[in-house]
């Protein structure tokens, strides 16, 4: 992995800010991963995806997020800090990467993990419901019963819902649950944490101040941008103390 430079965090912003954020994260990891082809980090299960979105912020970031949320009963603003390594998930190195099988009542799902491809699939779904459908159906490779072919179209509900827990436990990475707890009304919470939103915000954030940096620094001495990004944050930020 290769850690972003300023250079990389203001080209990665300046392309991301007009994508979706299926590609959004792929541009990311492509940038980190210059080693890596698009097709093979679209191929990456979003579990796997997610691990390396994490494993980019805390080396472009630091350890530690600080983080916020609502109490969905007393609408009390809270703030919290989350290490990085609580957030890491542990599993199966080869999970993302092979098929897996699932038997239930006599029906058997050979199926893939889903990725970035099969998300940008299903993102013209208005209804959750269908969007899930047509993700399970993507990503089964084979269906049975007692031997029998059976369309994966045709696939029951319970099927359905059994996949995608099964599909959850083997990329546990890709749903990552806080538990929240308020101080003000002592209800308790679990919230679904995105390291892509939660670390695009952050980079939005560092990119623009990167910006008004440079303007800072391109007024009074009339340098040029490369120059400005390409010295340390310590001397860049002593010669804003000095123009300030």
């Amino acid at each position: 992995m290769r850690p972003f430079s300023p250079q990389d965090l203001l080209r990665v912003w300046e392309v991301g800010e007009v994508q979706h954020p299926v590609d959004r994260a792929l541009t990311l990891l492509s940038t980190a991963w210059p080693d890596l082809t698009w097709d093979e980090l679209a191929a990456l299960s979003i579990g796997q995806r997610d691990g390396c979105l994490l494993e980019l912020r805390e080396h472009t970031m630091g350890p530690e997020l600080n983080a916020t949320a609502r109490c969905p009963r007393c609408a009390e603003y809270l703030e919290f800090a989350v290490a990085v390594t609580d957030l890491r998930v542990v599993s199966e190195p080869e999970a993302g990467r092979e098929d897996h099988e699932l038997t239930a009542g006599g029906l058997m799902l050979r199926f893939r993990l889903p990725n970035s491809r099969d998300l940008a699939a299903v993102l013209g779904c208005r209804e959750p419901a269908s969007a899930r459908n047509q993700l399970a159906w993507r990503c089964v490779l084979q269906a049975s019963r007692y031997g029998d072919p059976v369309d994966v179209e045709e696939l029951p509900a319970e099927a359905i819902t059994g996949l995608a827990r099964e599909m959850a436990e083997l990329d546990p990475q890709a749903e990552v649950l806080l538990d929240l707890h308020c101080p003000e009304c002592d209800h308790g919470w679990r919230a679904l944490f995105d390291i892509l939103d939660f670390f695009w915000t952050e980079l939005s954030t560092k990119a623009k101040s990167l910006l008004r940096q440079v303007d800072s620094l391109a007024r009074v001495y009339s340098w040029r941008e490369e120059d400005i990004l390409g010295m340390s944050a310590r001397r860049r930020q002593y010669y804003l103390e000095i123009v300030s």
